[in-house]
Order: C-alpha cells, then structure tokens, then sequence
C-alpha cells in the first residue's frame, strides 16, 4: 500500500495536470485544432538559437566523460562562477560561485531549500494567489504551509495581513514575482515593506526568516521593472529556472542563489548541495548546465507573449469578463461572474475551453487562463468564449 502522504497527494493531485490530460482525451475527439488548451505554462515558442549553438559547441568540443560526469552535488564551478558573475552584472550583487547551486529546474531547487531549512512542524508562509505545488513540497518535509489570503483587485501582498502571519515557527516565506497565476510584478515599494515586516518578526522572535523567492518568469515582463529581491532582504535564496526564458522546461535546469549575508550561510549552501544528493537528483544535468552558461544574456520574444496577452484581454473585454491585467508570465486571471472557479472551468469544457480553477492557487472564484499558445488558438477561441459568456447572461 502507498503512504497515506502520498496518498492524500494524489487526490489532490495538480487540477493543472488534471486538465492537461482532459485536453489530450478532447483532442483525440475533436481535433486538436477545435480544443482550446489554455491550461498548462508550457511555453510555445521555440528556444533561442544560442541554446542549439551552445550544445553543438558542448558536444562537439568536450571531454565526454568531463561531460557526461558526474560533477560536484552543486554543479560544475565553472558554470556557477558564470552564473554568480551574470547576476552581479545585472544585479549589482555580490555572488560568487560558492553561492549557487545548479538544480533540477526551480521545483527541483525548491525542494531542496526546504529540504535543507525544515523541521517538523516549522511553517512556510505563502500568498495567495500561489503556486499550488508549493503546498505539497511543504508537506514532503512536514512543514506546515501557512496561508495569506488574496488581497484583490490588485493582488499585491496585504503587507499587515503577511506580518500577523509570521511567528515564532516561520522559517521561510516563498514569494514569485511575476506571479503565476496573476501575472502580478512586485516592484521595490511591496518588497521593501515585506522585507521591514520579515525584519521586525526576526527580531521580535530571534530568529531567521529565509525568503524564498521562486523566479522562474523574471524575465517575462512587460515594460516594468523585475526588482531583485535579494537587494532589499538579506536573508533572500533566489530560486530560478531557464524554463520560461529560454523555453527549456523540459530540460529541467535552474539554480538557487543563496545571497552571501545570509545567516548561516556555509551550512545552507552545504545543506542544499547534500540535499541535492539525498533527494536524488545527485546533480543537476550536466550537458544542459553547460550549455545554458554560454546563453546567461539570451531570452525568448518576451513580445510575443505580450501579445498574446493583449489578444486575449480583448476577447475578455468583448465577453465582459473581469480580470487582472498581467504585467508578466504568461496567464491572464479571470474573475468568475457567480463565484465559482470550478462550475466556470466545466461550463467551459462543453466550449472545448480548457482552463485552470484558482482554488488550487488558494483563491477560489477566479479561472487562470495560460496564454503560452499559438496566436491561432487564441484567435480561434473567440466564438467558444463568447458562448461561455452567455452561459452567464441567460
């Protein structure tokens, strides 16, 4: 018999994942031209050329038992040297490569931080809207996730509702900027005050609150500026992923950087590289490590997902759907006219629209919808969405 863990985790397993798989069953129905798949953050543009180049060049001009090795439980000391240098030249921090492990993606670097950080019972607080995975790597280390209601219409953090929900147990808090599944940048004004609050809590409890800042879309914004939020807390891990920016999702290739004034840190970065090894992963893959330290600068048509965005925020307004105007990733978030995410995602499917309920994002009444598609399917999706809209007006 499996875990009762495990077994609580498949039944609430992913409603990402859930629909997915409803679109491949409707596709082989329908077609998969006449399905309108908006569920998944699965990029749809290709990755740039410097990857293609970058592996040729690896493949073509190593050693291959130095690259297909095994390598360091943090990654190869070259590769992190250049990724401690790409930050500090676009940062202004001050890494170097003994505070960055290379990971399995950022999922994979979540893990590992609070793998490293968790005791039982110790509390993770999130805010919600949030990633709803996040939930479940809590769990794999008996960590208790503590939530922060959503704060709409805005969705940016209530800063005193974040403060009341830090105490004496609260070892990280995991914030993602740009927001999956808003959208939502959080620039210097709300990291500053979240940062004062994170202060006042270590020192009213005497304790360390390390900030977890997931940041797989930080490049996918649109005309804002990403602050970088290890500049404004000192106890910041960055988790990222070349996922979005280079379209490797795949590939699963990322690292965590671990700000240098961090407390603690030698035991932190020797705690996330063991448990790297202990989970499994050992160490990140080595082909792709290298290659994406040729391609630090390189990014997908970050346009075109703007585009997109305002493609489909044009059908929305023309269906008289309330949402929030994304400022980077790829979703557009879509209040439900009656309140309810779940019944407005199955009213959609008989439109062959596949779209994601935010109750799984700890924000029930609203729909994520993931724009990472072909202009095509946004355009030819027009007709199903207005029938959804009329579901509401009869």
């Amino acid at each position: 018999m499996i875990s009762e863990k495990m077994r609580n985790m498949v039944k609430n397993s992913s409603a990402i994942r859930a629909m997915f798989e409803e679109g491949k069953r409707l596709a082989a129905i329908y077609g998969a031209e006449n399905v309108y798949d908006f569920s998944l953050g699965n990029p749809n543009l290709p990755a740039p050329s410097e990857v293609a180049d970058a592996l040729k060049y690896e493949v073509e001009n190593c050693d291959a038992l130095t690259l297909h090795g095994y390598m360091s439980n943090a990654g190869f000391d070259d590769v992190r040297a250049a990724v401690a240098e790409n930050l500090n030249k676009r940062f202004a921090t001050s890494y170097d490569k003994s505070c960055i492990v290379m990971t399995v993606g950022a999922a994979g670097g979540l893990n590992v931080f609070l793998k490293a950080v968790l005791d039982a019972g110790d509390e993770v607080v999130v805010i919600a809207p949030f990633f709803g995975e996040y939930s479940n790597y809590v769990a794999n280390y008996d960590g208790r996730i503590v939530v922060v209601k959503p704060n709409p219409p805005e969705f940016l953090p209530d800063i005193q509702a974040f403060e009341n929900a830090l105490t004496a147990k609260t070892k990280a808090v995991i914030i993602n900027t740009p927001n999956n599944p808003t959208g939502v940048v959080y620039g210097e004004d709300t990291l500053k005050a979240l940062s004062d609050a994170m202060e006042r809590a270590q020192k009213k409890f005497g304790t360390s609150i390390y900030l977890l800042s997931d940041e797989p879309y930080r490049e996918l914004v649109y005309g804002v500026s990403q602050p970088y939020p290890a500049k404004y807390y000192r106890n910041t891990v960055s988790g990222y992923s070349f996922s979005k920016s280079l379209s490797l999702a795949g590939e699963r290739i990322g690292y965590l950087a671990v700000n240098p004034d961090c407390d603690d840190f030698d035991d932190l970065i020797g705690a996330c590289a063991v448990a790297t090894r202990v989970l499994g992963f050992v160490n990140a893959p080595s082909l792709i490590q290298r290659a994406v330290a040729k391609c630090l600068d390189a990014s997908v048509d970050v346009e075109f997902y703007r585009k997109n965005g305002e493609a489909l925020k044009a059908i929305m307004d023309e269906c008289g759907f309330e949402y929030v105007n994304p400022q980077g990733a790829f979703y557009l978030f879509v209040k439900s006219p009656d309140g309810d995410d779940a019944a407005m995602c199955a009213k959609a499917k008989k439109h062959r629209l596949l779209l994601v309920p935010a109750s799984g994002f700890g924000c029930k009444g609203w729909v994520r919808i993931a724009y990472c598609v072909s202009p095509e399917t946004i355009a030819a999706s027009r007709q199903s969405f207005i029938k959804l809209a009329k579901e509401y007006t009869r």
